[in-house]
């Protein structure tokens, strides 16, 4: 994965369309074979910073023609886009899309790159769009939101790379997701010594397979006591139900799910719902907020919720106009399609576009180009896709810093899930496994002359499954790219090498280099 800064930063509004043409050579350092690629390729990169729009859009379309007749062609599809218009200044609409190629089997390949007929890949959808208010009647301050998302996975190229005999997982189809909120609280002073705030929220995720259904209901006040200018204590009870359920498949004469055209799985629509997970009752949590001064804000929180104790927090620390750190600790029951909007809908709309000369991939850190909204890390949404409902818990951190001519960007965390799903129908999902993975990516760029730039990209994953005879997966990487601009040509130089490693399998090396040139209108 690597990236390199948005074009034409310095105007208001810019539009800039290209083409490219390419050439790629992939070694498979294993065993010695060489494939050839030529790539031809449209995209656009669009940015926007006035008074009430603040967005970018970076998207590419490559078509990769390859020089051997066994090896077949493949398009890619890369890109994110986020928007938000401030309509009033109350009422802000908000946008954004993702176009990516990620993993689809915890346990499977995991290569670096996307070039062959490499195993366990699919394409990855997603959009997302909804209003938020915030406004107040007097001393209430009153907000409420609304996001409606849809999110599309093709089935993997090839196979996934597990060993015969494992268990199969599914294959994602789709997922139409909406979360609705409002809220209204009063802050410390304002009618009484301690913050008083109300909240309520719904949220639903509908999927494709099994025709898959996560709905939620929540409700919770809090309370807000100030122990220093700098420090406040808070303390939240709340009751929620959440409910997620699936169809039963057609099974074959032996017994099996049946499969469709695609791999996935045939839903039998007479059969009544199953339970995959539930729960419904009071949950609380009490925490610490610090506070020292406008560029800091640390909080931290411990309760029950989800039958256990639940940990989260967040940290963002500004140290300047381009130089921030963010960081959370998460914990929530959710979806796919849910868990990759709100991670969507959290980046920043102007960012470090993320163009690979070799991956063209998102499924990593996205960093930011100022210190306020340093970016965010989409890794623990990509460890796997699975259409089953899930307990996400874990944590991440991001950093993007610029210093005169260089930008340096690093991401790393830990992210673990508890899979629901129906144990009661052989083959379907892998009931109450725990999967998990750890992350780190590092970037760096740096403008040379007006005209020229280089930057590098490291990379690091560990998969752990969770299920019995499946080991660990290692991925890792590295990439650099050097280009120079002859007006409105441009040229790139890039050199990759990736490899994995998958269980008891031995390490799979492989290298990739690729010259190209573009056009920008």
């Amino acid at each position: 994965m690597s990236a390199t800064p948005a074009a034409a930063q310095g105007r208001r509004v810019t539009v800039v369309p290209y083409v490219e043409v390419g050439q790629s050579i992939f070694a498979d350092l294993n065993r010695g074979d060489v494939l050839t690629y030529s790539t031809v390729a449209v995209g656009a990169d669009v940015s926007a910073n006035t008074n009430r729009v603040s967005a970018q859009l970076s998207y590419r379309y490559e078509r990769q023609i390859s020089w051997r007749d066994n090896v077949g062609d493949q398009d890619i599809n890369s890109g994110i886009a986020q928007v938000a218009f401030k309509a009033t200044p109350a009422l802000t609409l908000a946008a954004g899309g993702i176009a990516t190629r990620s993993r689809a089997d915890i346990r499977g390949a995991a290569p670096g790159n996307v070039l062959g007929n490499v195993d366990n890949i699919s394409q990855v959808y997603a959009i997302y769009a909804g209003p938020t208010l915030a406004t107040h009647a007097g001393p209430v301050a009153i907000g409420a939101s609304y996001q409606l998302g849809y999110t599309k996975v093709d089935t993997p190229n090839g196979g996934t790379g597990v060993a015969p005999g494992q268990p199969r997982l599914d294959y994602y189809d789709d997922s139409i997701s909406q979360t609705a909120t409002v809220s209204a609280g009063v802050a410390p002073g304002a009618i009484a010594p301690v913050g008083l705030t109300a909240s309520a929220g719904y949220d639903r995720d509908d999927a494709g397979q099994l025709k898959q259904r996560y709905e939620g209901y929540h409700a919770r006040g809090d309370v807000l006591l100030p122990v220093s200018p700098y420090v406040a204590v808070t303390a939240g009870v709340g009751y929620e139900r959440i409910e997620t359920s699936e169809k039963s498949p057609v099974l074959t004469a032996a017994g099996a799910p049946a499969l469709d055209a695609n791999g996935r799985y045939i839903t039998n629509d007479a059969s009544p719902r199953q339970i995959t997970y539930r729960t419904d009752g009071v949950y609380y949590d009490a925490g610490v907020v610090w506070r020292p001064n406008p560029r800091v804000n640390a909080e931290a929180h411990v309760g029950k919720r989800y039958g256990s104790v639940s940990y989260t927090g967040a940290l963002s620390y500004q140290a300047s106009k381009s130089v921030g750190v963010a960081a959370r600790v998460y914990d929530e029951v959710t979806t796919f399609g849910q868990q990759l909007r709100t991670g969507l809908s959290n980046l920043p709309t102007s960012f470090i576009a993320a163009r690979d000369s070799y991956t063209q991939q998102y499924n990593g850190c996205v960093f930011g180009t100022t210190g306020a909204a340093p970016g965010g890390c989409l890794n623990d949404v990509f460890q796997s896709i699975s259409t089953a409902s899930y307990r996400a818990r874990g944590v991440d951190a991001i950093l993007t810093a610029s210093r005169g001519r260089s930008t340096f960007g690093a991401g790393a965390g830990y992210a673990n899930r508890r899979l629901y799903g129906d144990n009661t129908t052989p083959g379907v999902t892998l009931y109450t496994i725990e999967d998990q993975s750890y992350y780190g990516q590092l970037f760096a760029s740096r403008t040379l002359t007006p005209v020229s730039q280089i930057d590098g990209n490291l990379f690091v994953d560990y998969y752990d499954p969770g299920i019995l005879g499946s080991g660990g997966v290692w991925s890792y990487g590295a990439s650099a790219n050097y280009g120079h601009a002859f007006g409105r040509l441009s040229t790139n130089a890039g050199l990759g090498v990736y490899s994995f490693k998958a269980a008891e399998v031995d390490a799979v090396w492989s290298a990739q280099a690729q010259l190209a040139a573009r056009y920008s209108f």
